[in-house]
């Protein structure tokens, strides 16, 4: 069987395993929240663009909105962006060296997960990669014109509406052109230019919904990257970020990677190869390191930088493999212990399955236990509101808890025109979408010969509030008895503990909410 017959088999293989485990899990919240992004579409949102939410909306167009529709895209761009290193790298080396790079690559149980749920992480790396191929076959073309070049850009621009680290990647062009002596005459031609105007395109969208809210996502940006505040000098963030990595790419196979691209370093100036995946990938990472020197960043965040640095390794270990029996011992051992790692992180089941006890929480949970919590509060509020005699609406203490609500809710019963079925406290703080969908919180312009209530007169809002008089739900995680935020106890008459919501597995609790009624929304004092 030739290298790239064994490679469609293997891509092909795993990827029917991906979807056959697509709908076996509950929504990460992160997927819940895109899910109520892709049904209310925009041309950007508080904390990314809109890549996410459209392809979302695309697939729950055909297949629904359940698990396998929002996640049906993930297994298809794993697929793809595997095809797209093999064909890279056997272009740049040879078959062999792109089979192994394929493997390898899908053994990191950080790729595995990512291709399994629906978030913004397998839609940047798609793009990335095929950024990096098309501009690899541009620059073999230069000086010549070809449209491989504003490719690029567009390409580039659209891994930036999914994820904004995508825009390294101009970095990393600019570098490998500056760095190249045949490559600097492309600074005074137009294919460069070409490139950026593509690329400038697939701004707009986000620029023009940042002007029209008061450029929320640099606010948004700065605080995720802890650069509010004074920056300090914290060593051991730095470690910390470096050592998540051997747990999320697994110790051997983050150690190949990071071997490979020290001992690569001298080599970049001889070998435009080298240098070329040695600048698709540094830029991201120390961005990333740089910014771990004052607080923690997370192992994915810097995901992109180990495309090419991973297509780097490959090459520098395959001439090691190749010749070495022990060599191929140890990178067969790296990339079992991998999958290994890959099929726990998945399913921790396989662990209590062999026997092996787990005494707490594992990160599997972050999928479990949220529907059948979502389906318990909706159960509480249909015999609530007969005995009230009015409909209840719903508020969560965060939008982890607000977004699997609202998609596992069976009836969402929105209470308006673009209204999420489930809202989080109000506050005047903007700390993710909800702030810019309609609130519970919000006066509207009242409809004509409306009698305003006595004594009530609205200077600076547009008229009346709807649920002023009317009760809530409030749900909070935790097991604090009797304890609600400021805001809902003065924004209610009264508030009242009604149940606990407890689900355990395995006799562990996995979601414990507290449930409260509150009664008779007054909003909150101007």
């Amino acid at each position: 069987m030739s290298t790239t017959r064994a490679v469609w088999f293997f891509i092909l293989g795993l990827t029917a395993i991906r979807f056959a485990m697509l709908g076996t899990t509950d929504l990460h919240f992160d997927e819940a929240h895109y899910w109520m992004w892709s049904e209310r579409l925009a041309p950007s949102y508080f904390s990314k663009g809109p890549g996410v939410a459209f392809v979302i909306r695309s697939s729950t167009a055909i297949f629904g909105a359940t698990e396998f529709g929002v996640r049906f895209w993930s297994p298809i761009l794993g697929a793809a962006t595997s095809l797209l290193i093999y064909y890279f790298t056997r272009r740049l080396f040879n078959a062999t060296t792109g089979f192994w790079a394929v493997i390898a690559l899908n053994a990191i149980p950080l790729f595995n997960i990512g291709n399994v749920l629906m978030t913004i992480d397998p839609l940047s790396i798609f793009f990335w990669m095929a950024a990096m191929f098309t501009f690899w076959l541009a620059i073999e073309r230069s000086p010549n014109f070809s449209w491989l070049w504003p490719a690029t850009g567009f390409l580039i621009g659209l891994g930036f509406l999914c994820k904004y680290t995508n825009a390294f990647e101009l970095v990393s062009i600019v570098l490998a052109m500056a760095l190249v002596p045949r490559l600097r005459r492309e600074f005074k031609g137009f294919n460069f230019y070409f490139l950026l105007g593509a690329f400038a395109i697939c701004l707009v969208p986000p620029i023009a919904w940042n002007a029209e809210h008061a450029w929320a996502t640099l606010g948004h940006l700065r605080a995720r990257g802890s650069l509010e505040g004074a920056v300090g000098f914290h060593p051991l963030e730095l470690l910390g970020f470096l050592g998540v990595h051997f747990l999320f790419f697994s110790p051997l196979l983050f150690l190949g990677i990071a071997w490979a691209a020290i001992a690569n370093w001298r080599r970049a100036r001889q070998h435009f190869k080298v240098l070329y995946l040695m600048w698709f990938g540094l830029p991201v990472f120390m961005f990333y390191s740089l910014l771990s020197i004052n607080k923690q960043a997370a192992p994915n965040w810097d995901v992109l930088a180990f495309v090419s640095l991973g297509v780097l390794a490959a090459a520098y270990w395959e001439e090691r493999v190749s010749s070495s029996r022990a060599w191929r011992a140890v990178l067969g051992a790296g990339i079992l212990l991998a999958l290994i790692m890959s099929l726990v992180a998945l399913d921790t089941d396989l662990l209590r399955s062999a026997g092996v006890p787990i005494r707490r929480r594992d990160p599997a949970d972050s999928v479990r236990g949220w529907k059948s919590a979502a389906r318990a509060v909706e159960k509480i509020r249909s015999e609530l509101e007969p005995r009230l005699g009015e409909p209840v609406f719903v508020i969560a203490d965060q939008r982890d808890r607000a977004s699997e609500m609202a998609f596992y809710f069976q009836k969402k019963r929105a209470e308006g025109a673009d209204h999420p079925p489930v809202y989080i406290v109000e506050s005047q703080d903007i700390t993710n979408q909800f702030s810019f969908w309609p609130r519970y919180d919000e006066f509207v312009e009242a409809p004509p010969n409306t009698p305003l209530p006595d004594g009530e007169v609205y200077t600076e809002e547009g008229g009346i509030n709807p649920f002023m008089g009317r009760s809530a739900l409030y749900i909070q995680s935790g097991r604090e008895a009797d304890v609600v935020p400021h805001n809902i106890h003065a924004g209610f008459q009264s508030t009242e503990k009604i149940a606990t919501i407890e689900v355990r597995r395995f006799g562990i609790a996995l979601r414990t909410w507290q449930v409260f009624l509150c009664r008779n929304y007054k909003t909150l004092p101007l």
